[in-house]
């Protein structure tokens, strides 16, 4: 008896002793739904996976993040947020502002995010001065996609101003060949439009863009902008109304357009296809000088309580600014790793000098967020002038009137 009694009280020691492990489990919204986008999140699945942890993937197609957006907010307001969404720039600190992100300073604390990371990335980063979001890229999105074939054909080199770029683009139209790939959505007209803002120069862009000062938008230099925008409307094709940005990339990839204007999700449009760069495309910064960025980020929202989704949490901020995800992931997407300290050798020519130009950039003050990619500009303000960008596209609007109503939607919207 004595033998029984000895047992049952270690058995029950040993019961209560055991700690109840959380399991790691994270439901992930995102809008990475094209094929070059579809391998970079795998490769996020995979190390979470490895790490012992449950993914439930939530994506949502369409709109640049519109839909998912949306999708978003409805899941907020009936109090069942996801796990870690998609999300960037002022976003984050919106979505902060209504009191339902989480604090993962912890994590990036122990991992030292604030000794690797650019520090005018990481405060997107930031809500209040505690870590709020997990950046996973850089994305330039200032880029001109080239058909390497194509220009070859017509003796045609990658053009350094919009001049260059309209003379090549007349030759080619006069061939036959469609100039531009692009797609009629709202968010990619304001793309183009950002570059050719930026063509002005890196402080026109800082004052109408991101400042948005009132003299800078009505200005003689705006009116330029909505000129060339006028220009390039002519080098599109005729069925270019609501096609989305990987099947325009697909009309370069494939010679049936000669460039395309978009970030460099679109090289891993290419490379998924098994294209290579300077052989099958060709890659340079659109005329002028600077460097639009676009960071994709992970934002965690509140979910305490549930302990395995907050080891979720944890565990997916880890693993997104880890150097291994930042080198394999940024190899499948065609952006460059949001880390300094991570090794260029694997990536390619493009990559590189994507690299080398934003810490060049970084240094003159021609570093600067993309509005169009919802880095510099809260939702109305942006989206008071995506609207006039595309209505001027899709319409025989003057430049001049453009940029009459430009200055007054601004103004309304602020």
């Amino acid at each position: 008896m004595k033998l029984k009694s000895i047992f049952a009280a270690t058995t029950a020691v040993t019961f209560i002793a055991l700690p109840v492990l959380a399991e790691p489990q994270a439901e992930v919204l995102h809008w990475w739904t094209s094929g070059g986008e579809a391998k970079s999140v795998a490769v996020l699945q995979e190390e979470f996976a490895a790490r012992g942890g449950k993914w439930t993937d939530m994506p949502v197609a369409g709109g640049g993040g519109d839909a998912a957006m949306t999708a978003l907010r409805a899941r907020v307001l009936s109090g069942n947020a996801p796990t870690a969404v998609q999300l960037k720039g002022p976003a984050i600190q919106e979505w902060y502002e209504e009191g339902v992100l989480a604090d993962i300073s912890d994590v990036a604390e122990a991992q030292h995010w604030g000794d690797v990371l650019p520090a005018q990335l990481a405060e997107h980063m930031k809500c209040d001065g505690h870590w709020c979001a997990a950046p996973v890229n850089v994305h330039r999105v200032n880029w001109l996609w080239g058909n390497a074939e194509i220009l070859a054909q017509n003796g045609i080199e990658m053009p350094t101003t919009w001049e260059e770029f309209n003379a090549a683009a007349d030759k080619l139209k006069a061939a036959g060949i469609t100039p531009l790939a692009h797609g009629g959505q709202s968010w990619q007209d304001a793309t183009v439009f950002e570059t050719v803002v930026l063509a002005q120069g890196a402080e026109f862009y800082q004052a109408a863009l991101v400042d948005l000062d009132e003299d800078a938008l009505s200005s003689d230099t705006m009116i330029k902008v909505f000129d060339e925008m006028r220009t390039l409307r002519g080098y599109v094709d005729d069925n270019f109304s609501g096609r989305d940005w990987n099947l325009a990339t697909a009309m370069v990839m494939n010679g049936e357009a000669a460039f395309q204007i978009m970030g460099d999700w679109a090289k891993g449009e290419f490379l998924a296809a098994g294209k290579e760069p300077g052989k099958d495309f060709l890659c340079a910064a659109t005329p002028g000088h600077g460097f639009l960025y676009n960071v994709d980020s992970f934002a965690m929202f509140d979910v305490s309580g549930d302990e395995d989704k907050v080891e979720g949490q944890n565990l997916l901020a880890e693993l997104i600014v880890g150097p291994s995800f930042q080198e394999t992931f940024n190899l499948n997407k065609g952006s460059i790793p949001v880390r300094t300290d991570v090794s260029l050798d694997k990536f390619d020519s493009c990559a590189v000098k994507s690299s080398e130009d934003m810490q060049a950039d970084a240094k003159d003050g021609s570093l600067l967020p993309s509005y169009a990619h919802g880095m510099a500009l809260h939702g109305e303000a942006a989206g008071a002038i995506t609207d006039v960008v595309t209505a001027h596209f899709n319409s025989d609007m003057s430049s001049e009137e453009a940029v009459k109503i430009l200055s007054e939607a601004v103004a309304n919207a602020m």
